[in-house]
């Protein structure tokens, strides 16, 4: 599906080690906030977690993963040790988190077994060294067979300066222009709608952890992808479930980083299971995207467990026009992650929605569009009060934002606006977009604007 997954712009750093030895906790004092989840229990982090960092000029990727157990009959724990050999096997350097304070333990040794046979650079991070006196207790981690031992405190953030500079010392020079341009895409749903199987789809690998049961993505995973000279970022989100269902701390976490993923992406990519009935849910977070005015396209996942027939297909659109009457601009694909149905035409909706999301009008034939407007179905009038409409610009895109100037802002009915608004979407599209409107009344015109529409109004 996709062309490539690309990390190597940068130099790639891993963090590993068993769980709860601060993994997390160290990534976000080097990545400077709150990206990866923290939490006292065992395990929180599963996915593999990604931020960008430089340090004296030099950038690098740095990824967050679970806690490693071997040979676990724990499904989840099987999968983390997947994606961590994934992880470490696109790393230029390792660094291997341990806990000064529960000392050496077996688990530790075997995860620097497997680190020896991957052959990789490899930097031992002897974590919770809080107070000088904690130093004496690294030495016994020279035992591991690796050279390169720095005592950090990932809490305080004492010895990350000098972990920083050993880093840039170990990684590859690359051509560091900064990453392309790239259109932002978060993946929204409940859980266990096929979320993260679509992301592993597109991206032809296993991004994400994928189980039969809800909740296993917990961070929101980032995903650079270049398909056709195109670049994407794909951030696949953990599932939204009822506020009267979110019952830890963790899960509420995951909800927060799923919207402040929606806030930096272009396109939501809104996920709803075929197999099941369209709930209220669903449509609630849909209207995520409204809010944070992004585009918006419905991907109908698991259309492989229905059968493809004309009564199928007009039950859902049904449905989809009851619970997404306000997203009727966006469009809807029926896919199957499972079988690929249809994931061809994924990136050309993609393609296309961003273009609308981005497009540009010339005021002068906005204005003519509207002179057309007013003299068919002319402004309404408020208790003897006439609405004048003296012109309309397009003040930004992205979504499509339009300025209107008006004599009195609260004679612009919203049934009026939304009028023009279903006029703008006939002449000039903008499909799977929403648009803005911003109405300014007479005394915020600008005079030399306001002398050049008067008359022709």
């Amino acid at each position: 599906m996709g062309e490539k997954v690309n990390f190597s712009l940068f130099p790639t750093v891993v963090i590993v080690g068993r769980a709860n030895v601060g993994k997390s906790t160290l990534f976000n004092k080097i990545i400077g906030k709150r990206i990866s989840i923290v939490h006292d229990s065992c395990g929180v982090t599963r996915d593999r977690v990604f931020g960008e960092f430089e340090w004296n000029n030099r950038k690098f990727n740095l990824i967050d993963t679970g806690g490693l157990e071997f040979n676990s009959d724990d499904f989840v724990k099987f999968l983390i040790e997947k994606q961590v050999n994934f992880a470490v096997e696109s790393a230029d350097v390792v660094l291997f988190v341990v806990d000064s304070k529960s000392g050496l333990l077996e688990l530790d040794k075997n995860i620097a077994f497997m680190l020896r046979k991957n052959k990789k650079s490899v930097i031992v991070c002897v974590n919770k060294v809080d107070k000088p006196d904690d130093n004496l207790s690294v030495s016994e981690f020279y035992s591991l067979g690796f050279s390169d031992i720095i005592p950090v405190s990932s809490v305080h953030g004492h010895g990350t300066g000098d972990l920083l500079d050993l880093i840039c010392e170990r990684i590859p020079v690359r051509d560091q222009t900064g990453m392309p341009d790239c259109i932002k895409i978060s993946v929204l749903g409940r859980p266990n709608v096929g979320k993260s199987s679509i992301v592993n789809r597109i991206c032809n690998q296993e991004r994400s952890i994928v189980a039969d049961f809800s909740g296993t993505t917990r961070d929101s995973i980032d995903t650079f992808l270049e398909n056709n000279n195109k670049n994407y970022l794909i951030i696949d989100t953990a599932g939204i479930r009822r506020n009267h269902s979110i019952n830890s701390d963790i899960e509420k976490y995951s909800v927060f980083r799923a919207l402040d993923s929606v806030e930096r992406s272009d396109i939501c990519l809104v996920i709803i299971d075929a197999s099941e009935e369209i709930t209220a849910q669903d449509s609630k977070i849909a209207g995520i995207s409204k809010k944070y005015n992004k585009a918006c396209v419905i991907l109908v996942n698991k259309w492989d467990k229905l059968e493809s027939n004309s009564q199928n297909i007009l039950k859902i659109q049904d449905k989809i026009k009851k619970f997404f009457k306000f997203l009727s601009y966006a469009p809807v694909l029926y896919i199957s992650a499972k079988t690929g149905r249809n994931f061809e035409k994924i990136f050309l909706i993609i393609n296309k929605t961003y273009e609308e999301f981005s497009k540009r009008i010339s005021t002068g034939i906005l204005n003519s569009f509207l002179k057309n407007i007013i003299v068919n179905t002319p402004p309404p009038s408020i208790k003897g009060k006439q609405l004048r409409i003296y012109y309309m610009t397009q003040t930004g895109i992205r979504p499509p934002t339009f300025v209107f100037f008006v004599n009195k802002s609260r004679l612009f009915h919203f049934s009026y606006q939304r009028h023009i608004e279903n006029r703008l979407r006939e002449s000039f599209g903008f499909e799977g977009t929403p648009i803005r409107f911003i109405i300014r009344q007479k005394g915020e015109i600008p005079e030399t604007k306001f002398d050049e529409f008067q008359e022709d109004n």
